[in-house]
């Protein structure tokens, strides 16, 4: 099972792309499936169909469905809301801020991811292709997980719910309250292995493909560098770029107002590219349509003229991992040692970065995007002496921390 997420700047054409993806893959007898989280859901527009929460079969092989976060809101998380106000109960939390501590944020994308995922194990097809919201939206979206799991994990630890047992003869009620004890703290465990096995479907190169869409202009390749950048500080790793709406080169025999503007539009669109090129991705283009393309006979094209005889679902050139430690100096526990901890955020030169050590962990903050980095159990005795920007790679220096370093 393939998944492939498309996102981009709003207006990108994200939405045709993701929606001709699927059906270039449907008509290769590759069975798909196309999806939408992204709250306007243009995807039915894209393929002419009225599309529901429920997958409906287009064409043989193709599947389409987008995901109703409010229906989902209703009939899954009140349930949990309510074990998650039993268990602040019982641990002495008043009523009225138990309520607002269960209000979790973005917990509409939570479930969105979720529904995906089970879209994407449920079904015939081979392929889920997920029509992404813009790019704001989509980095929150797939960096909840990581960011719910830590709460839930604060909320309350793994090593308290694996005493289940006892916490329930505990609770407030006695026995009699113990079954809806029992059930609450199953029910927290059930959401942290979702959110388990959400981080490792988004991050498992092999089975998650993540491909961001552009116009060649300026200002939207600035946001891209930042999104690639923003997504690898998650954890997340581009695959592709994917450049739409080309102009091509003006024949040298047109003349007059519009063609200056085609020659010019084309000149900049190539420099954009040219751009683009240090990127060190793959990176595909898309023509200007003079219409816009909707319905499969028209999606078809646009996937044939992109992909060519390439595989649409692929993954990605393999890299080396996101996140590694050295040992740069020293021995085995010789307090001269020195550690390095590298983390590759592509594009990141120049972005506004910031560091703090929180007891075992390390707040990266890089143009407003924020990620808490669990800290090997090595570094967890060392202190941070240094840090830099080395190309694409942060580099934080570690050296062992007298206090603790032999404990």
């Amino acid at each position: 099972m393939r998944v492939v997420l498309f996102t981009g700047k709003g207006g990108v054409g994200k939405t045709t792309l993701a929606a001709a993806t699927a059906a270039h893959l449907a008509a290769a007898g590759r069975p798909a499936l196309a999806v939408s989280t992204d709250p306007a859901h243009s995807l039915g527009d894209a393929l002419e169909a009225d599309l529901t929460g429920e997958p409906r079969e287009l064409a043989p092989g193709l599947w389409a469905a987008h995901v109703d976060t409010r229906a989902l809101l209703d009939r899954s998380w009140a349930q949990l809301q309510g074990h998650l106000r039993t268990l602040l109960a019982g641990a002495g939390v008043d009523e009225l801020v138990a309520d607002e501590l269960t209000v979790l944020p973005g917990v509409e994308d939570l479930l969105a991811l979720g529904e995906v995922r089970r879209l994407a194990e449920s079904g015939p097809w081979e392929v889920v292709v997920v029509d992404c919201g813009p790019t704001a939206e989509t980095l929150r979206l797939l960096g909840l997980p990581e960011a719910l799991s830590g709460y839930v994990e604060r909320l309350f630890p793994a090593h308290r719910r694996a005493v289940r047992g006892m916490l329930a003869g505990l609770a407030p009620g006695g026995r009699e309250a113990a079954p809806a004890w029992e059930s609450t703290i199953a029910a927290v465990d059930a959401l942290a292995e979702d959110l388990a096995a959400l981080r490792a479907l988004l991050g498992d190169h092999t089975r998650t493909s993540i491909r961001l869409v552009l116009t060649p202009e300026r200002v939207v390749a600035a946001e891209t560098r930042r999104t690639i950048t923003a997504l690898a500080l998650h954890g997340l790793r581009v695959d592709d770029v994917v450049v739409n709406r080309v102009m091509p080169r003006p024949p040298p025999s047109l003349r007059g107002p519009a063609a200056r503007w085609l020659r010019e539009r084309h000149t900049e669109q190539q420099a954009v590219l040219a751009d683009l090129d240090a990127l060190d991705l793959p990176l595909r283009t898309s023509a200007y349509a003079a219409a816009e393309p909707t319905g499969r006979t028209a999606l078809a094209a646009v996937a044939a003229a992109l992909y060519g005889a390439d595989d649409p679902a692929a993954p990605g050139t393999a890299a080396g991992p996101l996140l590694q430690v050295h040992r740069t100096a020293g021995t085995g526990t010789s307090r001269d040692s020195e550690f390095e901890l590298v983390l590759r955020l592509p594009g990141a030169a120049g972005g506004a970065l910031d560091l703090t050590r929180i007891g075992d962990e390390l707040a990266v903050t890089l143009d407003g995007t924020r990620r808490m980095v669990a800290l090997p159990a090595v570094l967890q005795r060392c202190e941070v002496t240094g840090a830099r920007l080395a190309d694409d790679d942060l580099v934080v220096v570690f050296a062992p921390d007298p206090e603790v370093w032999m404990r």
